[in-house]
């Protein structure tokens, strides 16, 4: 029979890491005596990050001694010791490859239901002082399981385990780390794990996400947004081919093949990257239509943007852009539901790109078009977007001015958008909103939104410049502009970073792009540090790389797992 061997418990603290202080309750210790279980938590138990761990899907994290001995052999280490791998529950038995999530077992006075493998981060790495621990971990098919607390009561080391129910579909602990963050996805695996009662909100809501990725798109819908591969790979040149002004301050720039081959067809709400000079690269928007035989990008000329001016200021009919493929994973969603686009400002280019797609592919589908803008001169795409609502019969059509001019009476609302003005527009529950802005304006929009029912989860948001970091446990910093390194200049490639407008040698002695961009305050997303979780995954618009540690699971054609990979030669990355 499974035993109880230990029963730890520790309080989040601060701990020094590579000249940064982290929050973490990675550390427990073995409790004496019995230890009371509550549906949230052990007493006297904490964790640093509840974003990752804690709550009531993940109440006690269960870790096996038959694991102990294997890490003891593999890492020939002596040291291990109860609490090491920052479980709640040291166990003998209940194997990660025998225990079936949805099993139910009784320990001391309290009731426990399995409910997802742990998932690792780069805490434990510290923890073991081992980095690869959290590649590890899933490779080697150990990762450990949290219990959810399904019967509050007391338990103690030595309480026997005893199983009173067997998990549904018979996928064990291994099974269900393995379908996620292993490569091979077998759809009826995947189905068959979203049959379990018992699987935590966060799991299925990724394996929900791989059974809807698109056929044509790769990587792993799971860990991280996917779009189709990019159409080539790195830079190649288009013509421009007419330039157009939308507004006072807005200005498309039509591309075309100089050969006259219709270029591969865009998403609509995906975004073109432009190299403007040797150092000056941007990324803009898509406006036109998605079968349009070249492509369309609208920008705004900005007080002190160097890429807009460049661009307003420079190019002319006729020249020759490098240009990468069409990228972005805020695009339009097939199927029937209605749909909501709001846009403010030069955010119209990529939803109108989407209201372009509706008109000619579902005509029928019931769509809200809110447009934002200071005044009538700084409205663009007013005709295109009304011709276009005009052949859909189910369309709704509001546009507000903040600041009308004398002359402005094109307008249905004056002020800014809020939740009292969204409800008068009956937009529908179950509605796909598509919302794209300036960062302010996209945040407001976002939670007027929430105030009127609208569920985060169909609310779709574009991002202008940086994307926010993540870097779960670190202690926040002021914020900082992205710059080079601090030291003598790197002699390595160049490493651009479009969105944060940066450029700089490689050191030669840096690990990883991840630390290059941290060592550059480019904001980056991570968790792992591993290769397993994918959240540091970005789009390599041009250029090779080399990993230093192959990834657990390859991330998308034309992305990069930054933690683990070094440049070949020169590389641009959308950061």
């Amino acid at each position: 029979m499974a035993k109880l061997l230990s029963v730890n418990v520790g309080l989040p603290r601060d701990v020094s890491w590579r000249g940064r202080t982290v929050h973490t309750g990675i550390w427990k210790s073995p409790v004496d005596g019995p230890a009371m279980v509550r549906r949230l938590n052990i007493d006297g138990d904490g964790q640093g990050d509840l974003g990752g761990h804690g709550g009531e899907q993940r109440a006690v994290f269960v870790y096996q001694l038959g694991s102990y001995r294997y890490w003891e052999r593999f890492l020939s280490r002596d040291d291990l010791e109860y609490g090491q791998f920052g479980e709640n529950f040291t166990v003998d038995g209940l194997a990660d490859d025998e225990v079936r999530v949805g099993d139910r077992y009784l320990i001391g006075a309290a009731l426990f239901e399995v409910t997802q493998p742990r998932v690792t981060c780069y805490r434990v790495g510290i923890r073991m002082d081992e980095p690869r621990m959290p590649s590890l971990l899933v490779q080697h098919h150990r990762p450990g399981f949290y219990f959810r607390v399904l019967q509050e009561g007391a338990v103690r080391a030595g309480d026997d385990i005893v199983k009173v129910a067997d998990g549904p579909e018979a996928l064990t602990v291994s099974d269900v780390d393995a379908l996620l963050y292993l490569p091979g996805h077998p759809r009826e695996r995947i189905e068959q794990a979203l049959r379990i009662p018992a699987l935590s909100p966060g799991w299925r809501a990724s394996f929900r996400a791989m059974l809807d990725q698109p056929d044509a798109a790769s990587g792993n819908a799971g860990l991280v947004a996917t779009e189709p591969p990019p159409a080539w790979a790195g830079f190649r040149p288009l013509r421009v081919t007419a330039i157009e002004r939308e507004s006072s301050t807005i200005t498309s720039v039509r591309l075309a093949d100089p050969d006259g081959t219709p270029l591969p067809a865009a998403l609509p709400g995906q975004f073109l990257t432009v190299r403007l000079r040797p150092a000056l690269v941007r990324s803009y928007s898509l406006s036109g239509g998605p079968g349009d035989p070249g492509y369309r990008i609208s920008v705004k000329r900005e007080p002190h943007g160097a890429g807009s001016e460049y661009l307003h200021a420079n190019v002319r009919t006729g020249d020759l852009l490098d240009v990468a493929a069409p990228r972005g994973t805020f695009v339009l969603r097939p199927g029937t539901a209605p749909v909501v686009l709001i846009s403010g400002g030069v955010g119209a280019t990529p939803v109108l790109a989407m209201l372009h797609a509706l008109a000619g592919q579902r005509p029928q589908r019931e769509v809200w078009w809110v447009q934002a803008a200071r005044n009538g001169d700084e409205r663009p795409f007013a005709a295109e977007a009304a011709g276009l609502l005009a052949t859909m019969p189910r369309s709704h059509s509001y546009v507000g001015y903040s600041r009308p001019g004398p002359r402005d009476h094109d307008h249905d609302f004056a002020g800014h958008l809020s939740a009292d003005l969204l409800r008068t527009f009956g937009l529908p529950p179950d509605a796909d909103v598509y919302l794209c802005g300036p960062a302010e304006f996209q945040a407001g929009i976002t939670a007027a939104l929430a105030e009127i029912g609208v569920p985060a989860a169909r609310v779709h948001t574009e991002v202008f410049g940086v994307r926010s970091g993540l870097t779960p446990g670190i202690s926040a910093k002021p914020a900082r502009s992205p710059h080079p390194p601090a030291g003598a200049p790197g002699d390595g490639p160049a490493v651009s970073f479009v969105r944060s407008d940066l450029t700089v040698p490689w050191p030669r002695d840096t690990a990883s792009l991840l630390d290059l961009a941290e060592a550059c305050d480019v904001p980056v997303r991570w968790s792992c540090r591993a290769g397993v979780c994918h959240n540091c995954e970005s789009g390599l618009l041009s250029g090779s790389v080399t990993y230093t540690a192959e990834p657990a699971d390859p991330p998308a054609a034309g992305n990069v797992l930054i933690c683990s990979a070094r440049p070949d030669g020169d590389v641009v990355l959308d950061l």
